[in-house]
């Protein structure tokens, strides 16, 4: 039997309490929302770009969000230098990043995403949400502003894992 990701469940982000539990509560569910869509799939299935030209598929989603976690919370927030930090590419070269999605080890990609969000998670809570950080292009921002931007990236991409998870085999929903 080939590998598939696992089902797994999604708690709904709170409807009240401390602003950072929101935050994490949304955050999480559509980290999570990732791996829902893209559970049960075989590789073949997983590995799949269902629209051309496009070479977007759900692991290369997978491999994308992972450099983005990195990016933000270990780059940028923890100052780690990139050379340090686990990357598939080097300045965020696309070809590697999905165009080579089609060779990768969906099991290697998923674990590999779970380390970069448990790291994420984890520079996170050394910070209070009004700290700031220096981005290299756009300057000062907030921890706030990153919990934010974080939810409208994947909030984006599990849009295209919608329409990818739909067009191998008809699946929709949350």
């Amino acid at each position: 039997m080939t590998w598939t990701i696992k089902p797994i469940e999604r708690e709904r982000p709170p409807n009240t309490g401390p602003e950072r539990d929101m935050l994490e509560g949304f955050l999480d569910y559509h980290r999570r929302t990732l791996l829902v869509k893209s559970s049960r799939l075989p590789e073949d299935r997983l590995k799949r770009a269902p629209v051309a030209p496009s070479g977007l598929s759900l692991l290369g989603l997978i491999r994308h969000l992972t450099e983005v976690e990195y990016a933000w919370f270990s780059q940028c927030v923890d100052r780690r230098p990139a050379d340090q930090i686990p990357y598939y590419a080097r300045e965020g070269d696309r070809e590697v990043v999905f165009g080579q999605a089609s060779r990768a080890d969906p099991r290697e990609a998923v674990e590999r995403y779970r380390q970069a969000i448990a790291d994420s998670q984890a520079v996170a809570a050394r910070h209070g949400l009004d700290e700031v950080f220096e981005h290299p292009r756009f300057g000062r921002m907030s921890i706030r502003w990153l919990y934010l931007h974080m939810i409208e990236e994947y909030a984006r991409h599990n849009g295209h894992a919608d329409l990818i998870r739909e067009s191998i085999d008809g699946v929709t929903g949350e």
